[in-house]
């Protein structure tokens, strides 16, 4: 039984959930990456516990990279200005890029991000993105893989943060509203 944070008003995905997602969707893209040349690109830092599990359930080889990109500051709204705080280590080259992120909500950082993977000469890019808010888009932008759907709330838990904060959460939640309200006024 999964203890609850007092700053979390609801679960939306136990552990069990969570598993059973990443399951589904590591199958799906072992199956159409078979003889291709993945590279799995995490968004730090909220995906690195989503790309972890991911990783282990695809099945087909794959190399793994990192980059830092930053819209949101200490807020809860995106800043709509985008910057690459690291970038990758290698040449995408001919590479199958499929870039792993914790949650797909304005688009803005996604959609610049991927317009500047595809400038660097992949052979492909493509999106995967462990939840989805589409309520919140801004921009033109659909994930290739999704693994759930979320409302319009704040998410946090299993790498999604608050001003750095609840990222260790086994669940993904929603944040009550009280704790981060009072900081954007």
């Amino acid at each position: 039984m999964t203890t609850m944070h007092p700053d979390v008003e609801e679960i939306l995905f136990d552990e069990e959930k969570i598993a059973e997602i990443v399951r589904n969707m590591g199958r799906q893209i072992s199956e159409d990456y078979k003889g291709k040349n993945l590279l799995l690109v995490s968004v730090l830092k909220g995906s690195l516990i989503f790309m972890a599990d991911l990783m282990r359930e695809i099945t087909v080889p794959c190399a793994i990279d990192f980059l830092s990109v930053s819209s949101y500051g200490s807020g809860t709204t995106t800043s709509g200005e985008v910057r690459i705080l690291k970038d990758l280590d290698a040449s995408l080259d001919g590479k199958d890029v499929l870039v792993v992120e914790d949650i797909l909500d304005s688009g803005v950082t996604l959609s610049y991000l991927l317009k500047n993977l595809s400038a660097r000469n992949p052979a492909s890019v493509r999106l995967c993105t462990f939840l989805d808010k589409p309520e919140r888009r801004r921009v033109d932008i659909k994930a290739d893989y999704i693994g759930a759907s979320v409302p319009d709330k704040f998410i946090v838990g299993y790498g999604l943060d608050y001003d750095e904060f609840y990222r260790n959460l086994p669940y993904v939640g929603a944040l009550k509203p009280c704790v981060y309200s009072h900081k954007e006024e």
